[in-house]
């Protein structure tokens, strides 16, 4: 399947794509657009679209305080306790104001936006990113025991 979203990726359009991957469509493929295209290019490939924030029309997008990582969660029920305790932190370095939600959050903020800084496509960011969703996700899996 093909999943769609804006260019640029940071924190959200990183672990969203690490989600779908693993949990959802191991498959999947991910395009990469312009916001203001999102919508036509979906339809013209018949992509997903997913986390686009001020798009309503899509469906997977931040809801209310949550980010789209927990829209993922909630509407393909992956109900893994470590996922859900991985979306806060998602939330946290994602969502202005949702910094509480996880301590871990400013960690990951800064890493996606050092990843940003040194100017790598989103391809390559998602590639080199999804070892640490990985280890994070391992992180809190083996938090309780």
């Amino acid at each position: 399947m093909k999943w769609i979203t804006r260019r640029n990726v940071k924190v959200d359009r990183v672990a969203c794509p690490w989600l779908i991957r693993r949990f959802v469509d191991q498959d999947a493929r991910f395009l990469f657009v312009e916001e203001a295209q999102l919508l036509e290019s979906a339809r013209c490939e018949g992509a997903i679209p997913f986390d686009a924030p001020r798009i309503p029309e899509i469906k997977l997008n931040h809801r209310g305080e949550r980010c789209t990582f927990e829209a993922i969660l909630e509407d393909y029920q992956l109900r893994d306790p470590a996922l859900a305790q991985l979306a806060l932190i998602v939330r946290a370095a994602d969502v202005k104001g949702q910094e509480h939600a996880a301590g871990e959050g400013l960690g990951l903020r800064a890493v996606a936006n050092g990843f940003s800084a040194m100017g790598l496509s989103d391809e390559d960011r998602l590639a080199r990113q999804f070892p640490v969703y990985d280890a994070l996700y391992e992180y809190v899996r083996t938090q309780g025991k």
